[in-house]
């Protein structure tokens, strides 16, 4: 179990601290000396920001660090130890700050959902000369309680110690600066603690290890969220997806997220899923970033068409707001909220990421150094691979696989945008000199998007011949009401296919 003084010696080493932080971090320890188990929550929380380890600031980390539990067997779907002292610490933070800390030019927050300090400067500067205080002298306690100012006023000690002593190398390692006495303006408040890693990819209602898409993204464990409740669903197969590990946990009911974002321009992912029998009224919810409305009334069985299908909605020029914070809300309206999974990428402002698909189990980075994800969003049809050269193309890998039969995609955009969609093909099956033999006629097929049709009796082999890249594309598309490009491709001879899709956002 971590303990006070063995922090004060581990702390030696710390580099690059602010001298305001220290100090703030300094006085909310002495205000927590009287409970020892927040103390020791906070002064191991504050020793990992100072050390710049804030990696190590997770539920797991520290119930075992910190509160005894063993390394083997500790369960944080069975323990909630970490979370009920996290949030005495958070309403111990919010009453300092109502009370003694009211005025402090820093302060210091712990943000719901996560474990990583952020310290607030509000830069106060009233100009006015501070009257000094006068010493009341004061009565010794009574007897019966000495032991308790005792054992508060050791804690305090060794807070400040291990403080001191962290202030003592910072100030070695950093040049004199000097005092201005100049007044200032009053800025808006600015959250200059540790801010969310980007891309970050968060499982809603996980407690469990990370985990890695078929894409090699890493997903955490839920963390920045605020309410609500967990549960973890059958384990039936999911439709139009590619990685089911985001769809076996869920956080629902009503809930919040406050995620800490440097001050920029994100796009935001939400997924869902509805495994729940339509025998009851469906739920809905809204969803709202910073107040504003992101999702009116959702539904996610209408949303998605079926249960166990994969449902994710994109949102694009997100940002966080004055205080640093993107503030997510997900509001009950019939039945309950639900959400299982979050994904925040920077974005491009007043335009959705490109998407990029190819029909293969792994990601491709072309000669442009654009990444392709691995399949997904698909519904039917089957995936096969070829080593056959392809030609006419700067990428033949791109082409080594395809998804054939009758099927269809189911592609999230953000609407009222229009998009171009590009449609990558080679028939690596008919003709003179592949397996399959024929030509012209052999295989034929169509293709449509929200029920438009784009192309109709097409013939890969008719158009390029065997082995050779053809690339179809389309411009002015719309999304559906469910924010989809539906993409759907109809065999009329033989099985339709294509080897690789690319959405791209044509605002400017």
């Amino acid at each position: 179990m971590l303990s006070i003084e063995r922090a004060a010696v581990e702390a030696e080493g710390i580099p690059h601290a602010r001298e305001d932080e220290w100090r703030e971090f300094k006085a909310v320890g002495v205000a927590l000396s009287n409970s020892s188990r927040l103390l020791r929550l906070f002064t191991y929380i504050g020793e990992k920001y100072f050390e710049g380890q804030t990696q190590k600031l997770h539920e797991y980390d520290i119930a075992t660090e910190v509160f005894g539990r063993s390394k083997s067997t500790f369960n944080p779907g069975e323990d909630a130890i970490v979370r009920v002292e996290a949030h005495r610490l958070r309403k111990k933070l919010k009453e300092y700050y109502e009370g003694e800390g009211k005025d402090h030019p820093v302060q210091v927050s712990l943000p719901a959902g996560s474990y990583v300090p952020a310290f607030i400067h509000r830069h106060i500067d009233t100009g006015c000369p501070v009257e000094p205080q006068l010493e009341v002298a004061v009565s010794p306690p009574p007897k019966r309680r000495r032991w308790a100012y005792v054992a508060a006023a050791c804690a305090a000690l060794l807070m400040a110690a291990l403080i001191g002593r962290i202030e003592y190398r910072h100030r070695q390692s950093e040049p004199a600066k000097s005092l201005s006495t100049s007044a200032a303006t009053v800025p808006p408040i600015v959250v200059t603690g540790p801010f969310a890693q980007l891309p970050l990819h968060i499982l809603a209602g996980d407690y469990g290890k990370p985990q890695v898409d078929a894409a090699g993204m890493l997903w955490q464990p839920d963390t920045y969220a605020h309410n609500g409740g967990n549960w973890t669903g059958p384990a039936d197969s999911v439709l139009r997806t590619s990685d089911p590990l985001l769809f076996e946990h869920w956080r629902n009911g009503d809930f919040s997220y406050e995620i800490p974002l440097k001050p920029g321009v994100y796009e935001l992912h939400l997924y869902f899923l509805d495994v729940r029998s339509r025998a009851t009224s469906p739920s809905t919810f809204s969803v709202t970033a910073n107040g504003h409305p992101l999702l009116s009334g959702f539904d996610i069985y209408g949303d998605a068409g079926a249960l166990n299908t994969a449902d994710e909605r994109i949102f694009r020029d997100i940002s966080p707001g004055s205080d640093g914070m993107l503030h997510l809300s997900f509001a009950t309206l019939t039945g309950t909220a639900e959400l299982n999974a979050i994904s925040i990428l920077p974005g491009l402002a007043h335009k959705q990421l490109p998407i990029r698909i190819v029909a293969q189990p792994n990601s491709y980075t072309d000669h442009d150094g654009n990444l392709w994800s691995p399949d997904n969003y698909y519904l039917g049809g089957y995936v096969s691979a070829k080593s056959d050269d392809v030609t006419g193309t700067e990428d033949p890998d791109l082409y080594s696989g395809e998804r054939y039969g009758n099927f269809s995609y189911a592609i999230p955009v953000v609407p009222g945008d229009s998009y171009t969609l590009t449609l990558h093909f080679a028939e690596r099956y008919f003709g003179q000199n592949a397996p399959g033999g024929g030509g012209v006629g052999s295989r034929v097929f169509r293709v449509l998007c929200n029920g438009q049709i784009l192309l109709n009796n097409f013939d890969i082999y008719k158009q390029a011949g065997s082995f050779h890249a053809l690339s179809e594309t389309f411009h002015g598309l719309k999304a559906s009401p469910q924010g989809k490009l539906n993409i759907t491709f109809q065999a009329i001879v033989n099985n339709a296919t294509v080897s690789a899709i690319e959405v791209t956002d044509e605002s400017h």
